[in-house]
Parts: structure tokens; C-alpha cells; sequence
């Protein structure tokens, strides 16, 4: 056996036997192939979301009332169903291309579907508006929040580029167009001109949005922000008393104007600022630096601060005395004699700049008393002084005794 094994010749001959015996084993179909039916199983996919597109003459009408998308049930055979599910290779559509102006019905309609599968839309049919196209040009408003002008500033007019735009849509929607605004958006604080693109917003009188084309459907708005602000004059206001001895005799500020900002009905009362010098304190000559002083509703003052100098003169006291007093006013058929004071003589204590009160006597001054009027008797008079402008007094005695006689010359 080993022997016929290592035979190539047996090997060879063992190989043809062999494979007639396969070839013979092989049912023999006379060269046909027989292919038998299985029917396939039916499903269904509800599929969401699927557009639909409207054929009309888009130029000349508008249509409303078809919805952008609608729900779709597909039944049929699960391999074609599975395939229009993942391919969504078909249309949803309604053929408007006879329609004529007004409301009408009309169904839903279905292309590019295989023949082996059925389509369900509900509603199958829908009521749709056939209205004429209308374009109509428009200006168009700036809108925006005045609460988002910093304080202190204002706004002018806006302007608007372009002005006008040209709105598209059905008739009876142009004829209901009350609004044609472009807001400016925006929370920061504005302090100075602005400009932005701006959406335009078409509204009717309840302010409802409108379905309209709108071209251009932005448009540039400026709005001029500026300053309030105003020149007025620096007031001072002196507070209390001068210490004893001390006169006031100038105050002087570096700067007597400054300009203010604010709202402007708050500028158009505001007429002045002011600056307030406590005299009390002062008893030299002096340069301090205060702050100017603005009412409420002012949002900035420049200058801030002002340099006030005060000038002062520093009295001094001396008295005048033996001032002799004159008797004025008394009837001619009178005669008077002043008893009290016996000697009809006063003294002054004067008191001014050093200058002005020393070297002041008796003939600088007139004392008197009025007898004007008074008839005979005792009298208590007044006593009067007339003296120097610059200076002050005072009298030892501030009445005089007086007895009014007949004269009987």
C-alpha cells in the first residue's frame, strides 16, 4: 500500500475517480433556476417635520395659510418604507398654479413616492388666502429707551438711512401696516453719538408683527448724544458775623463763572451756583480754596473748586469827647435849655480802620437833638449824631433832658 501511495500515476488516477463521483452526486437542473415568492411585511412610519412647497405665481399674489412643514403617515412594504423614511426623497406640495384671488381649498399632494407605498396627510385638505401681491414704501421711525442716556446728556433727533424702505405683502396686511420702527438695541449707558444696524420692525395698531418682506430689511440708525450743559455766574454767600473788630471789606474769587451740566429742564431753572464764605472765622487778610456749591439735579460743575481772597480791615477805638450839642428844629417863639447833661457836652467812643478813626475830634462830628414840633415843657430827647461814613460810635448818652420855655423877647 505504501508502495502504490508513493505512485504518482495511482495518485493521479485516484484524483479522476474522485471527482467523477462528485459530478454524479450534483442534481442536474438542466442549467434553471427556480426562485420562489416570500411576501414581504407591511409596516407604517409616521414621519414629522416634512416641508411643503407651494407652486404659484409668487410675483403678482401672495397665499397664506399653508403650513411650513406637516406630518406624513407611509405604509407599505417595510424595505421601501425604511428606504423613503431615511432618504425622504419625495414632496409635499400644493399646486396653486390656477388659483385665483380669494379663499379656497385646497389638498395636499404628494410626488417622487414609490408607486408601492401609500401617503396620509391630516387634514388631507386645507383653507388657504389668495390675495393680490402689494409693494409700498414706507418711513421708517427710530425707536429707543431714553432711560439709557447717561445723566447729564441728551438726545437729538435720530436719523434714519435709509429713510424709507419698500415692504412687501398681501394687500389687506399693507392696508393694516400702522408702524414701521427700527429699535436700537443696546444696555450701556450712551454719552456720546451712536450708530447701528437696526432690525425693521413692521406692526399694526396693536403692535402685532406682520408677515411682510421688508427690503432692506436693516437700516442705519444715528443717534446724537450731547452734553446739557450751561454758563452761569458764581454767587458768594457770606455766612455769620465777622469777629468784634474785623470789617469785611472785599471778597474776591478767582473765576466768576462755571459751567454746569444736568438735565435740561433742571438747566433752564438754574441761574447761578455760589460759593459760601464763613466770615466768622476770618480775622486777616486771606486766600482759602472752596468748593462751588450747585442744587440738586446738576451733575457737574466746572470749575470745581475757586480760590476766594478776603480782604479785611481791623478797627480800632478812640474816643472824641467835649462834643458840644445843638439844639435844631425849636419854633422861633421858643426858648430851650438842655439840663441833662448839665455841661451839654458828649463824648464819643469811636471805633474804625485805624486809619479813618484816629485823628478824629469834636468838629468832625455834629450832635443834636430835634425839637421839632415840641412845645413848652419837659422833654426826653434822642440824641443824634451826623459823623464820618467810615467809622462807627457810640454816646456816652443816647437822650438829653430838655425844658422848652416861651420866649418872652
Amino acid at each position: 500500500m505504501d508502495k502504490l501511495m508513493d505512485n504518482p500515476w495511482f495518485i493521479k488516477i485516484l484524483a479522476l475517480l474522485m471527482a467523477v463521483l462528485l459530478y454524479s452526486a450534483v442534481p442536474n437542473s438542466g442549467g434553471k433556476t427556480t426562485e420562489i415568492n416570500v411576501p414581504g411585511e407591511n409596516t407604517t412610519e409616521t414621519l414629522a417635520d416634512i416641508p411643503v412647497k407651494a407652486y404659484y405665481d409668487t410675483e403678482n399674489l401672495v397665499v397664506s395659510g399653508i403650513p411650513e412643514t406637516v406630518e406624513v403617515t407611509i405604509e407599505g412594504p417595510m424595505p421601501h418604507v425604511q428606504s423613503a423614511k431615511a432618504l425622504k426623497n419625495f414632496e409635499i406640495f400644493v399646486d396653486l398654479t390656477n388659483a385665483k384671488i380669494g379663499n379656497q381649498k385646497v389638498k395636499f399632494e404628494v410626488s417622487g413616492l414609490s408607486d408601492k407605498l401609500k401617503a396620509t396627510i391630516e387634514p388631507s385638505t386645507l383653507m388657504v388666502s389668495i390675495q393680490e401681491k402689494v409693494t409700498t414704501e414706507f418711513t421708517v421711525e427710530a425707536e429707543f429707551n431714553s432711560e439709557f442716556i447717561k445723566n447729564g446728556y441728551s438726545a437729538g433727533q435720530p436719523v434714519v438711512k435709509p429713510k424709507k424702505v419698500k415692504i412687501t405683502g398681501a394687500k389687506d396686511v399693507i392696508d393694516r401696516i400702522t408702524y414701521v420702527k427700527a429699535a436700537l438695541e443696546g444696555r450701556d449707558l450712551l454719552d456720546s453719538t451712536v450708530s447701528k444696524e437696526a432690525q425693521v420692525q413692521v406692526l399694526d395698531k396693536d403692535l402685532n408683527k406682520l408677515n411682510v418682506v421688508v427690503e432692506p430689511a436693516t437700516v442705519e440708525v444715528t443717534i446724537p448724544i450731547k452734553r446739557n450743559d450751561k454758563t452761569v455766574p458764581i454767587n458768594i454767600i457770606e455766612k455769620g458775623t465777622p469777629p468784634a473788630g474785623i470789617t469785611i471789606e472785599s471778597i474776591d474769587l478767582n473765576v466768576n463763572e462755571a459751567v454746569i451740566s444736568g438735565g435740561e429742564d433742571v438747566l433752564k431753572d438754574t441761574d447761578n451756583v455760589r460759593v459760601e464764605v464763613d466770615v466768622s472765622k476770618i480775622s486777616d487778610n486771606t486766600t482759602i480754596t472752596l468748593p462751588v456749591i450747585i442744587s440738586n439735579g446738576i451733575t457737574k460743575v466746572t470749575p470745581e473748586t475757586v480760590e476766594v481772597t478776603v480782604v479785611v480791615t481791623k478797627e480800632e477805638e478812640t474816643t472824641v469827647s467835649g462834643i458840644p450839642i445843638n439844639i435844631k428844629g425849636l419854633s422861633d417863639q421858643y426858648e430851650a435849655v438842655i439840663n441833662d447833661p448839665s455841661n451839654q457836652l458828649i463824648n464819643l467812643l469811636v471805633f474804625g480802620p485805624g486809619a479813618a478813626a484816629s485823628g478824629l475830634g469834636p468838629n468832625n462830628f455834629d450832635i443834636f437833638v430835634d425839637l421839632t414840633g415840641f412845645t413848652e415843657g419837659d422833654h426826653t430827647v434822642p440824641i443824634q449824631v451826623d459823623g464820618p461814613p467810615n467809622v462807627n460810635w457810640r454816646p456816652d448818652k443816647s437822650s438829653a433832658n430838655i425844658t422848652i420855655t416861651k420866649d418872652n423877647a
